[in-house]
């Protein structure tokens, strides 16, 4: 297995591009029927999506063209082994750290796509994140956090960079959050937030001060992260 490899860099550019995707069009038929099956399983919403190519690192900027997509064809596309190397998800992660170095991830709940994953509040971006022509990943990343755990830009500091995180067909830009209040309080503040909603997205908090507090639930691009944190 190829390691994932962390790229620092402070700017983030990133165009939107719309072009067909040969892919989602020569297996239309095959994508639908998994859909349709996906469906039968859990309660699933077939929305648009954004997928990205031409990854580029210059020094301290990232560049990529994203284009729309219909997420049964990002489904299929993930759940058959990336059969299309030239795509890639890059989407953006809140990485929330708390006052006493604790990293606070959260468990996805049984009725998401990745039930039982466990990592930092992100999300596909989507036709929302689109702004002037560009995708706006900080916008991204701070939606999914607020949605995710409720809280906002006001209650945490945001790094001035972002680590992007190679991993297979994945770019996870992420950035750190950091949070003035100890790892405990934090947990306990996202989870009476989670209990206030009717079908919340995470079912667990955890915290992970150490190598020791990793599980195999977490992607192995979000542990990478954390060692690398972790070493400084």
């Amino acid at each position: 297995m190829t390691l994932p490899v962390i790229h620092r860099v402070t700017t983030l550019d990133l165009v939107f591009e719309p072009k067909p995707w040969p892919f989602a069009q020569a297996r239309h038929a095959e994508i639908e029927a998994h859909f349709a099956v996906k469906a039968r399983e859990k309660p699933i919403w077939n929305g648009r999506i954004l997928l990205a190519r031409d990854p580029v690192f210059d020094g301290e900027r990232f560049a990529a063209s994203y284009f729309e997509a219909d997420f049964a064809s990002f489904l299929a596309w993930r759940d058959w082994g990336f059969p299309d190397r030239s795509v890639f998800n890059g989407f953006g992660m809140g990485a929330l750290r708390a006052c006493d170095g604790a990293f606070v991830l959260g468990e996805m709940g049984r009725h998401t796509s990745n039930a039982g994953r466990v990592y930092f509040p992100s999300g596909t971006p989507d036709l929302d994140d689109i702004s002037h022509g560009k995708v706006d990943i900080a916008g991204s990343a701070a939606r999914e956090v607020e949605e995710e755990t409720g809280l906002r830009p006001a209650d945490y500091r945001a790094a001035a960079h972002w680590d992007c995180v190679v991993a297979a067909s994945a770019i996870a830009m992420i950035r750190i959050l950091d949070v003035d209040v100890t790892g405990e309080v934090l947990r306990e503040r996202i989870e009476a937030n989670l209990a206030r909603q009717s079908q919340p997205e995470l079912s667990a908090i955890h915290l992970v001060r150490g190598r020791d507090d990793f599980t195999p639930a977490m992607p192995r691009f979000v542990t990478a992260f954390m060692e690398a944190q972790m070493t400084k």
